[in-house]
């Protein structure tokens, strides 16, 4: 019996998912508009099969201006994220710098 598979399946947060362990179409779409191959994609994402990285780049061209909109959007969306890291970073990252800069001080 042939078998029919959705490749690509987006999550209750909206985002592109591929594959079992749910990697992020971007990270596909990405390495292949940087010109990688379908098998150097599987190569660089183990956890996809070369039939899940190919079914993810043809999602990818039968819905190339609705995933370029996306990836912008996630985007602006990691860019906000870093942006808020950085202006109120977890303790941990806090002491973390404040050591870097201490022994940045003491070397100089």
């Amino acid at each position: 019996m042939i078998q029919t598979k959705a490749y690509v399946r987006q999550n209750a947060d909206g985002a592109f998912r591929v594959g079992k362990l749910d990697l992020s179409l971007d990270s596909v779409v990405i390495a292949f508009q940087e010109g990688h191959s379908p098998e150097t994609i599987q190569q660089m994402y183990p956890a996809l099969t070369l039939d899940e990285v190919y079914g993810a780049i043809a999602f990818y061209l039968a819905n190339q201006s609705d995933v370029t909109e996306y990836l912008a959007r996630q985007d602006e969306l990691w860019k906000k994220l870093r942006d808020e890291s950085r202006s109120n970073p977890s303790p941990v990252v806090a002491k973390l710098r404040a050591q870097k800069q201490a022994g940045n001080a003491s070397s100089q």
